[in-house]
């Protein structure tokens, strides 16, 4: 046997890192870094240039371990420093993502978009704020595309904007104590009436007077350069104003179908042509046990009876998927007790009622 140590000739070194790419006077220079590094670098954490990169090498393709030439170096960088233009790619090249990578950066900044638009938008009809999983299905509704490079904050004001446009919602409003002199109140009142803001409470005390109230949040601005004239000072109270009890809203997700389809707090009704009606339509499809007590065709009942439930709930694979349901397992819960089966209408009135009290315990104290 030879002792000689023969490596495989297809290997690829520097396969299992990132990469970040410039290009310059028509050549593509390459670096190899750590992962979750190169953002550090870029945002200040990281400062030791040893921690970012595997190599201070240049490469033209740092898969196949191909190095950049001097002369290459040379034309694009003037100069042929390896550490020097390290650097300079380091902070003007581009960051090379593998698909799978990317797939979640985009998957996480839309649940963040999401939870933004959720934060600062409520159902105009109820005052509440949407549920999480209602918004994220209306971003896909309107087609809502991830950019990379833009804020999440910015790239979520633009979706409340297309949203109003298609959907009721609104910008939920804030609540401000505004505190003037005395002779300058009235002039206050008036703007806030011509910006239809809600005033909630006023106070006086010596010659001051204050007023606490609601408006719009684009007016802030406006609202505070007038307040400043008037030699007086403005407060936020609530960056965001929502209806009592909302502003714990984990509770929502369990049920959110539930909730649309029961007690239509999401979508006001409108015609049958409008995307909003459509989209509550696709909605409750997916509610399991809808359409249970309408199994009646000619007179005769089809399908596997639930006992618990008493209804006909289809065949083998609809049975199953029914005694997953909420409904049937509010039912299993009354007939420990001994009591009688519920429809599906009162089970769901049921749930909301029971929601309803526990955000009074939250809130009672």
């Amino acid at each position: 046997m030879s002792k000689t140590l023969v490596q495989p000739v297809g290997q690829k070194r520097l396969t299992n890192v990132a990469v970040v790419r410039l290009k310059k006077q028509g050549n593509r220079f390459e670096i190899a870094c750590y992962k979750n590094k190169v953002l550090s670098w870029r945002s200040g954490v990281e400062k030791d240039i040893d921690e970012v990169l595997q190599s201070h090498t240049v490469y033209l393709n740092v898969s196949k371990g191909v190095l950049a030439k001097s002369k290459d170096m040379m034309k694009a960088f003037g100069s042929d420093d390896h550490t020097k233009i390290c650097l300079e790619i380091l902070d003007k090249g581009e960051l090379q993502v593998a698909g799978k990578e990317r797939e979640s950066q985009f998957s996480s900044q839309f649940r963040d978009i999401a939870t933004i638009v959720m934060q600062k938008t409520i159902n105009p009809e109820t005052q509440r704020p949407y549920t999480i999983s209602m918004v994220e299905r209306l971003m896909h509704e309107i087609h809502f595309a991830v950019d990379p490079h833009s804020k999440s904050k910015k790239q979520a004001l633009d979706v409340i904007r297309e949203l109003q446009k298609h959907f009721p919602i609104e910008r939920s409003p804030m609540r401000l104590r505004l505190t003037v002199p005395v002779q300058n109140f009235p002039s206050l009142l008036d703007k806030l009436k011509e910006w239809e803001a809600s005033v909630v409470s006023k106070d006086e005390s010596g010659t001051q007077m204050s007023t606490v109230c609601e408006m719009e949040p684009g007016l802030y601005r406006e609202c505070d350069s007038l307040v400043r004239n008037m030699q007086g000072r403005l407060e936020i109270l609530a960056v965001s104003v929502h209806a009592e009890g909302d502003t714990s809203m984990d509770h929502y997700d369990e049920h959110d179908d539930m909730a649309l389809q029961t007690n239509k707090l999401l979508l006001p009704p409108k015609t049958e042509t409008d995307p909003v009606v459509e989209l509550s339509k696709k909605m409750e499809k997916q509610e399991i046990g809808s359409g249970d007590n309408n199994t009646k065709q000619g007179g005769e009942e089809k399908g596997t009876k639930c006992s618990t439930c008493n209804t006909f709930v289809g065949e083998a694979k609809l049975y199953r998927e029914h005694c997953k349901s909420d409904w049937h397992k509010h039912n299993l819960k009354r007939k420990t007790r001994k009591l009688p089966p519920i429809s599906a209408e009162e089970c769901s009135a049921e749930i909301d009622m029971d929601d309803s009290r526990a955000d009074l315990k939250d809130y009672s104290f």
